[in-house]
């Protein structure tokens, strides 16, 4: 009988582990089940991104505010593009040059602060 696949939450429970390089990044086929994880979220050019959609500037602002906490704490930084009322957020390690676990632990992160809201 097989693992039951960890959810979304799951992931987000986890913290990230300092990534000084010397390891590889995670393979094509692990990015693929891990991204099963994080509804909505896509893959291009060795980063996983979103595009989350608010109601004004101030919501996309304090959403930009949440991130940089989860950041600061987990000692792991996005790219972010931020507009009037969206941000898409990138998630890319690199010390590796490519995906590893903090990233998608960080989209989790993300993901969870959005379903507080729910």
């Amino acid at each position: 009988m097989s693992e039951p696949m960890e959810t979304t939450h799951d992931l987000a429970r986890r913290h990230c582990r300092p990534c000084e390089g010397g390891v590889p990044p995670l393979d094509q086929e692990t990015v693929s089940e891990l991204l099963k994880r994080l509804p909505e979220w896509q893959y291009a050019k060795e980063r996983i991104f979103k595009t989350f959609t608010f109601k004004n500037h101030y919501q996309t602002m304090a959403f930009v505010n949440a991130i940089a906490w989860i950041s600061h704490r987990e000692n792991h930084h996005p790219e972010l593009e931020v507009g009037y009322n969206t941000c898409q957020v990138r998630y890319y390690t690199q010390a590796i040059g490519g995906l590893s676990e903090n990233d998608f632990i960080c989209a989790a992160k993300v993901e969870k602060l959005m379903s507080l809201g729910e």
